[in-house]
């Protein structure tokens, strides 16, 4: 097996397993407001939303192809700085998995890329049109539309059954949330699953193993599919906690208006190859929601998730640059397999620190916070 191969395998490795982090980080966009309301119980929501994330990955490649030819100058960075970004998404990844913030898996990727690329092709590598126009517009225009839309969706659906029964009404908006949730784990597929099928495709391409005009391979989707899938289905209860209880007090008629808003979104964007975050829709139609509904939200977590949105490109582009040096320091495979180990370790530190405050099925619907930290930072408005 040659040394190219090689590199290309543990890039794949690494790839999937920023797919499963994926799926466990983003669980919260699909499911949270339904298991905060207790529409659906934490097990058979993650379940549903596993399994239409991965039928989701089989909708469209658009989002896909803009990652793999729509980011960088294939031309101008090597494979090596492929999975050196890789290593600075996964890394921002799981520290704001850690701290429970809902930040951008999809643009924590774009990041890591776009860092390492710098580092390898210079400034030049970069395509700067693309990630302004298929990224940072869409970035900063998608939550502010979903979160309009959902205070306006709840604000007229509060008009509309204002006279209804509540016990009724509560009990349908229950039911419709099974079917909302659902279509936002089928929208997140088709966005969020794209993504690492991008990544591995652009390494395909940089190695010469596929043509640069050739599409995404089909054992890239299925594993890919697979791969968030099960992410989704272990379940990101830290990050579900935080859309579901920390954000804003959620109803039935909140989440029902914010799952419907966010999958149209999310799914529109996909259809036009945005590579938009789910994770800041959502919690824009999160936000939205309780505005319409009048209900306060708590600013110390929302000023945390914007934050986090601020700098998730540039901080992941920061750590995917220091591993592409790292790897460049080494040189070909050892540099790759160094730098892997390396990466590994710090994950294993990070997940070792997660399990020291474990948030699981079992605590999830828990409004309070299991340690002082997240205490002192959910102050209500």
């Amino acid at each position: 097996m040659s040394e190219g191969l090689i590199i290309i395998v543990i890039l794949v490795a690494f790839a999937l397993a920023f797919d499963f982090t994926n799926g466990f980080h983003d669980t919260a966009n699909a499911m949270a407001t339904s298991i905060a309301t207790k529409a659906l119980p934490p097990r058979v929501a993650v379940g549903i939303s596993g399994a239409l994330n991965f039928i989701g990955c089989f909708l469209s490649l658009a989002v896909a192809t803009t990652i793999a030819k729509g980011i960088v100058n294939t031309g101008q960075i090597t494979v090596e700085a492929v999975f050196a970004g890789l290593i600075g998404a996964i890394t921002w990844n799981l520290l704001t998995w850690l701290l429970g913030l809902p930040s951008s898996s999809s643009h924590a990727i774009i990041g890591g890329i776009v860092g390492a690329a710098i580092i390898t092709g210079g400034w030049s590598a970069v395509k700067y049109d693309g990630i302004l126009s298929k990224v940072l517009v869409p970035a900063v225009a998608s939550p502010i539309i979903a979160g309009a839309a959902a205070a306006l969706a709840v604000f007229l659906a509060g008009y509309i059954t204002a006279r209804s029964r509540p016990e009724f009404m509560a009990r349908g908006y229950r039911i419709g949330q099974i079917v909302s949730a659902s279509l936002v784990s089928l929208a997140h597929g088709t966005n969020d699953g794209q993504k690492t099928m991008g990544i591995i495709t652009l390494a395909l391409i940089v190695n010469g193993n596929i043509a640069a005009k050739a599409g995404v391979p089909l054992w890239v989707i299925v594993t890919c599919a697979a791969s968030i899938a099960l992410g989704t289905y272990i379940g990101g209860w830290r990050v579900i906690r935080t859309l579901g209880h920390r954000l804003t007090s959620i109803t039935s008629q909140q989440g029902f208006s914010a799952e419907s808003v966010s999958s149209a979104v999310i799914l529109g964007a996909a259809h036009f190859g945005f590579a938009v975050s789910t994770t800041q829709v959502t919690s824009g139609s999160v936000m939205g929601s309780g505005l319409g509904k009048g209900v306060g939200l708590r600013w110390g977590v929302v000023g945390q998730m914007c934050l986090a949105w601020l700098i998730t490109i540039p901080v992941a582009a920061v750590f995917g640059g220091a591993a592409t040096e790292l790897a460049k320091a080494i040189g070909g495979l050892p540099g790759v397999i160094v730098t892997g180990l390396i990466a590994a370790a710090v994950f294993g530190v990070i997940y070792w620190a997660a399990q020291r405050q474990p948030v699981t099925a079992n605590n999830v619907n828990d409004p309070e916070p299991q340690t002082e930290a997240l205490a002192a930072s959910a102050p209500t408005a």
